[in-house]
């Protein structure tokens, strides 16, 4: 995603990290002059400048919000970037809706997320309801207009790990926070019959695919908005 950025024109003064996680320095080195909002759901993940930096007058903040409901001024940033988040919601539009409001004439959003086909040996080995649902990337594009984006470009890869046993790619899993969100996955301990019986068909040397889905697209101008503050309710 960044190195997308090398063929885009753009300055922003403020930059939205929709879905942060840890801070991310490529994106602040891209823009060092840009206020950088990184926002996650979880309040961990978020940035913590020292006194230094503060002394410093660092232009980072942490904001703990749902990207679903931004706490921020209409119109007040000119790029919102989310790498590998929109996934972990159940129905992006909302999401989608908020960038577009948050996002200046003229800005842009970039993402990155999950297509249907990642994970796709884990769910016929574990069962559908098992296994977190992703959404097809033309869905997304027409998602995008739907939500009143312009001009927008949607493309992916696929990317196959390949693990020397099922454990270490279950660990793996585990470890990187991939875990279902699913409404309807089963809320009950599998057990170890299970347990044995998901190694079993996942095989020697197990493989997880990962469909990485990549879109952008333009908020475009119009007469409805107009930016007075960043966030909402402090002046």
């Amino acid at each position: 995603m960044l190195e997308r950025l090398d063929y885009i024109r753009l300055e922003p003064a403020r930059v939205l990290d929709a879905g942060s996680g840890p801070p991310r320095p490529g994106l602040r080195r891209r823009y060092p002059r840009a206020m950088a909002i990184a926002l996650d759901f979880s309040l961990a993940m978020l940035p913590r400048p020292g006194m230094l930096a503060r002394l410093a007058g660092s232009n980072e903040v942490g904001v703990c919000a749902d990207m679903q409901a931004l706490p921020l001024a209409d119109g007040s940033v000119g790029l919102v970037w989310s790498n590998m988040a929109l996934h972990w919601v159940a129905d992006p539009v909302p999401a989608l809706r908020e960038f577009r409001r948050v996002l200046a004439p003229n800005g842009l959003l970039m993402f990155s997320t999950l297509g249907p086909d990642s994970l796709k040996e884990l769910r016929a080995a574990a069962g559908e309801r098992r296994v977190h649902a992703f959404i097809d990337m033309h869905d997304l594009g027409d998602m995008l207009l739907a939500t009143g984006f312009s001009a927008p470009v949607m493309d992916m890869e696929l990317i196959t790990l390949e693990y020397p046993d099922a454990r270490t790619l279950l660990e793996d899993l585990r470890g990187s926070g991939q875990t279902s969100a699913r409404a309807d996955r089963p809320r009950g301990l599998a057990g170890r019959a299970f347990a044995e019986r998901l190694r079993r068909r996942l095989g020697e040397k197990p493989r997880a695919s990962f469909e990485v889905v990549y879109g952008h697209a333009w908020r475009p101008v119009d007469q409805d908005v107009k930016t007075i503050r960043v966030f909402k309710n402090i002046s």
